[in-house]
């Protein structure tokens, strides 16, 4: 197929993105990849300022009424971005003869302000520009001219950031606490208000189609995007069903049968209906294969407890450690065990969140252990580690999500075992500065944060976290002069162009390592297999991700985040 992921505009519905995970991700891509990006979606109650917006133009206090404040760097004064409200931040190479020069943003802008004036258009609304005045308005030849969407920018070597918000149909109550933009003597509106009944899905459909005309290059567009949530679904995260549900038998009645006089959900064997409707509001109507199905020969690993995998278990049990080797399945346990290699998990072995395809158990977890630290690292001195794997359950019941314990974990291996390379596997800290800050801090020779599935799959697949979130984790990692790595799982719904997208996303933001390998399916609690993919197409994926910029994929279907860590990571230090 056409390398379209990593040419074309690409177009990203990221859904609702926090401010700040959103401007990361912007930060990234400006200034790292040459590829062209439209970000489409909603922002949580947000209040932006300019460096030049006086103080006054807050007129009450919105932190109070849930909304965060932020300072940026975009040009403008002050705005508001919340639910209902498109944003719209292209990153694009701006043509012009000074990169970034008065005479080429006022350009950009006029061609940013078409795109949304067509757009309006064909929504049955007339709009325009105000002299003086940057952004879309409407009546703008009344006395009482109201804009409906704003446009603040930067652009830096050519590289544009930040971008536009086209008021759909937003709580316009918040934009009586600022003076939007700074002026003062006039409105705002949205289509809402105009009296045009659309959906914020219809409107993204718009804009993509305008932007890909005037920033597409006559390329074909790459567009992905979150699955539209239907507003009546639960997206509770523990959903995954009461008790421990059906073990995955290693005996089976065939392979892959399905009985086509059935429904989708009658066929799950026990699937929670949570699930099964989560996938189906993501567009996954193939049938699941059968729980007690026999896998696929490719799929099979012998277990071999050899002397050396006994004695990793007896010095895991001595020092009361846990490997996310055994908790959560992997296929790879004895290989790995008997390689002398075992991937750490620390804070307890109960998670507070519940992905759809993840065996380890989400009871209310236990306190941390202080003394942890000490003991991974004494079972890597036993252990004679050379590179040290380190994961963790989340834990946002903590209130810097355990950032602090893994950071003193990287801190005792490498006082113990002063040559051994520390690799931490992370949640995401739900984004925050501060807990990454400490993480960052500690220098792990690699930080390692899983995307785990494809964009339209994240709802799900791992309702507690998102696509846009994990992607700005490891943009800020990289930033931060980290080696960055990152997992996709296989066989939950998606498509192979889908994979090799999420592989552009990872290499445009500078990721280092990237493993790709095949879901299985712990109990029928969890999510169901809807594919098995061939071990050829593992290999079409390490080619294209590489030739994508990505310093070293390591796909196959058995490949889990930790498979042959050590070598990726010397892959990527070549790299």
């Amino acid at each position: 197929m056409p390398d379209v992921a990593s040419t074309g505009l690409g177009v990203r519905w990221l859904g609702r993105v926090d401010y700040r995970d959103a401007f990361a991700l912007q930060r990234q891509l400006r200034d790292h990849s040459t590829r062209d990006h439209l970000l489409l979606l909603e922002h949580d109650h947000v209040v932006t300022m300019s460096r030049r917006t006086p103080r006054d133009h807050l007129l009450v206090d919105v932190e109070a009424m849930g909304a965060a404040v932020v300072d940026t760097d975009r040009g403008g004064d002050i705005t508001y971005h919340g639910p209902g409200q498109l944003v719209g931040y292209p990153i694009l190479t701006v043509p012009g003869k000074r990169g970034g020069g008065m005479a080429d943003t006022a350009a950009y802008i006029d061609g940013i302000e078409q795109v949304l004036i067509d757009v309006l258009a064909d929504l049955g609304v007339e709009a325009g520009r105000l002299t003086r005045c940057t952004g879309v308005w409407v009546d703008c030849d009344s006395p009482r001219p109201r804009k409906i969407a704003a446009i603040g920018v930067r652009i830096t070597q050519g590289r544009s950031m930040h971008g536009f918000a086209l008021n759909v149909d937003p709580d316009l109550s918040w934009f009586d606490r600022i003076v939007p933009c700074g002026i003062t003597d006039k409105g705002v509106s949205s289509l809402a208000a105009e009296g045009v009944d659309v959906s914020m899905h219809a409107v993204v459909d718009l804009v993509a189609a305008a932007a890909a005309q005037r920033w597409g290059g006559g390329q074909p567009v790459d567009r992905a995007e979150i699955a539209w949530r239907v507003p009546t679904t639960d997206l509770a995260p523990f959903t995954r069903g009461e008790g421990p549900g059906t073990p995955v038998g290693r005996r089976g009645v065939g392979h892959g049968e399905v009985n086509p006089e059935l429904s989708f959900a009658e066929q799950s064997d026990g699937t929670s209906v949570r699930l099964l409707g989560r996938l189906a509001e993501a567009g996954v109507s193939a049938d699941p294969v059968r729980l007690k199905a026999r896998k696929p020969e490719w799929m099979r690993v012998p277990l071999d407890t050899g002397p050396t995998y006994r004695e990793i278990k007896k010095t895991m049990r001595d020092l009361d450690l846990v490997t996310v080797c055994e908790e959560a399945g992997c296929p790879n346990i004895s290989e790995c065990w008997n390689d002398g290699t075992a991937t750490f998990m620390v804070l307890g072995e109960r998670c507070t969140r519940a992905c759809g395809f993840c065996h380890v158990d989400t009871r209310k977890p236990a306190a941390a252990d202080p003394d942890e630290p000490a003991r991974v690292a004494e079972a890597a001195e036993r252990m004679g580690l050379t590179h040290a794997v380190v994961t963790m359950v989340a834990r946002d019941d903590l209130a810097d999500g355990g950032a602090q314990h893994v950071a003193d974990t990287v801190q005792a291996i490498r006082g113990r075992v002063p040559g051994c390379r520390v690799e931490v596997l992370v949640s995401d800290f739900k984004g925050d500065d501060a807990s990454l800050q400490v993480v960052f801090d500690a220098r792990p020779d690699v930080f390692n944060h899983n995307i785990e599935t494809v964009a339209r799959l994240q709802r799900a697949v791992r309702p507690s976290a998102s696509y846009a979130r994990s992607l700005s984790v490891l943009a800020r990692a990289a930033q931060a002069g980290l080696v960055t790595k990152s997992s996709i799982i296989v066989g939950m719904g998606e498509t192979d162009t889908e994979v090799v997208q999420t592989m552009a996303d990872l290499a445009a933001i500078d990721c280092d390592i990237v493993t790709i390998g095949q879901y299985l399916r712990p109990t029928s609690h969890h999510l169901p297999v809807v594919t098995w993919w061939p071990p050829s197409i593992f290999g079409e994926w390490k080619q294209q991700g590489e030739a994508m910029g990505i310093d070293h994929v390591e796909a196959s279907p058995l490949t889990r985040s930790s498979y042959h860590a050590r070598e990726a990571a010397d892959a990527a230090e070549r790299g």
